[in-house]
């Protein structure tokens, strides 16, 4: 019997090795691939120093180049995969895109989206936490230890 090599964890390991690019770069290490039917159609990772762009998170850095891939705005059949819990701006551009599911990481206790007392994403959007969770955490964690030495 032949496994499905595409789970969660599978596609996470992918968003984070977008993260490990965005440390290598000196940026906060948060990556994210989008996926239609088991296929990565876009790849990113923060950007924001690089690009002196606040807006160049990763999120919204794959929500352009998956809309560029499919030649049009909605990702209603893709799902999401990010290593840290998008920021209210993204979760915003995120219902815009209409996506279909989200899977994150780690929880972003100080500016994730689901501290807001408004329902961030797009109603038909699914929600899954915590894939690779230890993983996605350390390397945040990581990056700003070695920030404060």
């Amino acid at each position: 019997m032949k496994t499905n090599m595409y789970t969660d964890d599978y596609f996470m390991r992918k968003a984070l090795n977008e993260a490990q690019l965005a440390f290598e770069k000196d940026e906060v290490p948060v990556g994210a691939i989008i996926v239609v039917e088991n296929r990565i159609i876009a790849r990113a990772h923060n950007l924001v120093e690089t690009l002196t762009d606040v807006t160049a998170h990763a999120e919204m850095q794959a929500i352009t180049s998956a809309a560029a891939f499919l030649c049009g705005k909605y990702l209603n059949e893709c799902t999401m995969y990010v290593t840290l819990e998008p920021c209210n701006m993204c979760a915003g551009a995120l219902y815009w895109a209409q996506l279909k599911r989200l899977v994150y990481g780690a929880s972003d206790d100080k500016r994730g989206f689901t501290l807001s007392q408004t329902p961030m994403l797009h109603p038909t959007t699914t929600l899954t936490i915590g894939i690779l969770e230890k993983e996605c955490s350390e390397l945040i964690k990581n990056f700003f230890k070695l920030k404060r030495n």
